[in-house]
């Protein structure tokens, strides 16, 4: 409804069409109603992350203009352990990890790890018990992402330190908007400094009210640039167009690793991505103007 009213604001004729049960019902709207170019906000089919690529790859197929990122960046970047791949062959920094396909599997890491999920979205199982300190929590945390989420754990470094995040966005050329970092300060004692799905999404809890965003980050002009030219080289190596957002970690020697990115990052206006707009001077329905 937000990017409705800005785009319905700039003068554009617009409207929402859902996407529920039935992907032949919207494709059938689509095609009565004939679009110049769809929005795709679409982040899941049928609860299901893992289909938001098919549904752009849908989109591709039947020629529907769409803002955003294109089925092949979406399908790449919701698989972590095959990103940080692609990322150090272009000798882009991230975590040493390990992808983990049986329960079963040894780990050849040193502690502290981090377990998540492979292949979810929007930090989707991780807990602050995720970030494990021995072999005992390394397996049963190995063994919940199994039971839960059928399918692989990644079992990644963890690294202690601050964690920043940066919106990126391409008008001609991609730029990065202002670095926003994830404040730990007052975070709860004995409790690791991740933003968990608590912080994430539950206002309510401690976690989320102790992890709150500043943007721009308090960081020199050096380490800024440092941190907007490596979230661009990322952006563009795996093939990002429009806009995603990269999420890094900085241990407490300054080095900097390259956690995810997020090729369809929440869009609202209440967060991160619009925070880092407004941070930049650009006006909401601009960005949508520009898209």
């Amino acid at each position: 409804k937000e990017v409705l009213a800005a785009v319905t604001e700039l003068g554009y004729s617009a409207f929402i069409i859902p996407l529920q049960r039935s992907f032949m019902t919207f494709l059938q709207r689509l095609k009565q109603l004939k679009p110049d170019v769809l929005i795709n906000l679409c982040e899941s089919f049928l609860g299901r992350p893992q289909l938001e690529a098919n549904v752009a790859a849908a989109l591709e197929l039947f020629s529907f203009a769409f803002t955003g990122n294109d089925s092949r960046s979406l399908a790449l970047c919701l698989n972590k352990f095959k990103t940080k791949a692609v990322l150090k062959s272009y000798g882009l920094p991230t975590a040493p990890s390990r992808l983990v396909v049986s329960p079963d599997q040894k780990v050849d890491l040193p502690f502290p790890l981090i377990v998540k999920p492979n292949t979810e979205d929007a930090s989707l199982g991780i807990h602050p018990e995720s970030v494990v300190h021995d072999k005992g929590a390394l397996e049963c945390q190995v063994r919940k992402v199994f039971e839960l989420y059928e399918e692989p754990a990644l079992v990644e470094q963890f690294i202690e330190g601050r964690e920043f995040n940066v919106a990126v966005f391409e008008n001609g050329k991609p730029q990065a908007l202002p670095v926003s970092e994830i404040d730990f300060t007052d975070m709860p004692e004995g409790t690791p400094k991740i933003c968990s799905y608590e912080a994430k999404w539950f206002e309510d809890d401690i976690l989320c009210q102790k992890t709150p965003p500043v943007c721009p980050a308090k960081i020199d002009e050096g380490l800024q640039k440092k941190i907007q030219d490596t979230a661009v080289a990322a952006f563009e190596n795996v093939g990002c167009r429009d806009y995603a957002r990269v999420d890094f970690r900085m241990d407490q020697k300054g080095k900097l690793s390259i956690l995810e990115i997020n090729p369809n990052p929440d869009i609202s206006l209440n967060a991160g991505y619009a925070r880092a707009l407004a941070a930049s001077g650009m006006e909401y329905k601009q960005f949508w103007d520009l898209m």
